[in-house]
Parts: C-alpha cells; sequence; structure tokens
C-alpha cells in the first residue's frame, strides 16, 4: 500500500492506495485523532499523479467528475457500496437529502443507514458524500467539518454555472475485504 499527502484549498488529504487504485481519500483536519498511516504504507507521490491533477482541477473549477479507478475494499452488493454508487449519480453542485439516496437505491426507510454509509464512506470528494443534506436542507455531519462541506457546496454550487470542465464517470473497482 502507499499513500501521499494532497495539500488542498480545505487543509491536507490523505490520499491511500495501490499501483492502480484508490482506495481512501480522508481529510486530516478536524480529527480528533492522528490520521492513521499505516508503518508498512510507503509514501509514493508518483502513484496519485492522476488522482492529485484530478483534485487540482476540481479545486479550480475545471473538473465536476473524476476518472480514477476506485476500490471501496467492499463487495459490490453490498449496501455501502449500493450508497456510495448512488452518491456517485448526485450531479456537481446539487444536493439530496439522505432519505433521496435512500428512495434512489429502493430502500425507502434505510434512511438512517444510508447516514452510516455516507459516514463511512472511504473516498471523500471523488465519491461525492458532502452532496447529501438534511431532508430541511441543513447541513449535517461530515468527516471534514461541516465548514469544509460548506465550502465545498458553495464552491461547486459557484462553479457550476461556469465553463466546460472535465471528466468522465469514476471507474470502480469493487473488491471483497480480506
Amino acid at each position: 500500500m502507499y499513500y501521499e499527502i494532497f495539500n488542498s484549498p480545505v487543509g491536507p488529504l490523505l490520499l491511500q492506495g495501490d499501483d492502480s487504485t484508490l482506495k481512501q481519500l480522508s481529510f486530516l483536519k478536524n480529527r480528533n485523532t492522528k490520521p492513521f498511516i499505516d508503518p508498512s504504507w510507503c509514501r509514493r507521490p508518483d502513484n496519485f499523479v492522476d488522482a492529485r491533477a484530478q483534485l487540482v482541477e476540481y479545486f479550480q473549477g475545471e473538473r465536476r467528475e473524476f476518472d480514477i479507478e476506485l476500490d471501496f475494499g467492499v463487495a459490490e452488493d453490498s449496501f455501502s457500496a449500493q450508497v456510495w454508487r448512488e452518491l456517485q449519480r448526485i450531479p456537481y453542485g446539487e444536493t439530496r437529502s439522505y432519505r433521496d439516496v435512500a428512495n434512489n437505491i429502493g430502500r425507502t426507510k434505510a434512511f438512517r443507514a444510508v447516514g452510516q454509509a455516507n459516514h463511512r464512506n472511504p473516498i471523500a470528494i471523488v465519491v461525492p458524500c458532502h452532496r447529501v443534506i438534511g431532508s430541511d436542507g441543513t447541513l449535517t455531519g461530515f468527516g471534514g467539518g461541516l465548514a469544509t462541506k460548506k465550502y465545498l457546496l458553495d464552491m461547486e454550487s459557484r462553479m457550476s454555472q461556469s465553463k466546460t470542465v472535465k471528466g468522465n464517470n469514476n471507474r470502480v473497482k469493487h473488491l471483497v475485504s480480506t
């Protein structure tokens, strides 16, 4: 496993993965504990050139979708994977409620479970859990902090009305964790 720290406008982000997939993208600020970087992981910036370039484009408003191979580390048919795939369908600059996500995956009463899956999303920003809000329109919990969530939503709202952007749908590789 490899990792890199990416300095973004919302603070440092931890990227972790292997030779071909991104397995984790998490916020290093607003954490009560030191971020987990396994001693067996090697820092290797070269493994994350595409991810870093696409994150730069995203924060500059030039990219609305990411074209990075992802590995959620769970079975493709798991509830969490269903939720994370649905998050990837939320258009740039828009939001959905937990109830909306539950309805869209055919689990109308599972909005609390959607919240838990959203909380466990291992690949923030690329799998846009920040686009999920409360049914009443309020901002709800977010691993990067509510100020970061507001920043991302405001940035996307501003940029969604601007120039041509880059990006294809994510290529997701689902693997069962061992």
